[in-house]
């Protein structure tokens, strides 16, 4: 049976320490713009002019990356929050003619939050939902340990749903995610096993198998 080690498994932390150093290498190469450049690409922008909205991101990069880092003790990775405010970037170098708005940075620099924001407070719900998911598949699992014993058979979703006090379709949404889980148990399980090791020919491991 062959297991992965733990010099096998990728880490986390390196991953994401190269990543953000691939981001940070890649602002500097870009450089900056004067202020005319920059007016200059803003206006071709604003008529979807493509190469113009990337040399004006690539630019700006710097900003999004330091946005980045002073929310990188949130649930999301720099690098991760460093590719959502890029798509808020875009959209300000997008709108930013039409936005009223007299100062680019400061304007992308709202547009960037906001977005790296959302998708945080994303994630927080995300999780939260997982966490209240996982809670309530143990409680599922026990209801039908307990309703086997009672009823000496599998109970139904809605003998199940009286014993929570959960509606039908709760139930039925939660026992769907708890046979999920034991399936991708059961793969995974099953994917430890190297069928190479088992000699089906050999009679004695055969008995050992079948005893």
């Amino acid at each position: 049976m062959n297991r992965p080690t733990e010099d096998d498994e990728p880490d986390g932390a390196d991953d994401e320490a190269a990543a953000l150093s691939a981001l940070i290498e890649q602002a500097r190469s870009a450089g900056h713009l004067s202020p005319a450049d920059e007016t200059r690409l803003l206006e071709r922008a604003a008529l979807g002019d493509r190469m113009s909205q990337e040399r004006l991101v690539a630019a700006h990069l710097d900003m999004v990356i330091r946005l980045a880092g002073a929310r990188g003790d949130q649930r999301l990775s720099v690098p991760d929050l460093v590719q959502e405010g890029s798509i808020g970037l875009l959209e300000a170098v997008r709108s930013f003619a039409e936005s009223g708005e007299a100062d680019f940075a400061t304007f992308a620099e709202s547009r960037i939050g906001a977005q790296m924001d959302f998708a945080i407070a994303a994630e927080a719900a995300a999780v939260r939902e997982a966490e209240l998911l996982v809670t309530a598949a143990t409680d599922y699992e026990r209801a039908e340990l307990v309703m086997r014993r009672i009823l000496h058979r599998e109970p139904t979703a809605p003998e199940l749903a009286e014993k929570l006090e959960w509606t039908v379709d709760r139930t039925v949404y939660v026992a769907q995610v708890v046979a999920d889980a034991r399936k991708r148990y059961d793969e995974e399980l099953l994917a430890f096993i190297d069928p190479g090791a088992i000699d089906l020919d050999n009679d004695d491991e055969r008995a050992e198998l079948d005893g």
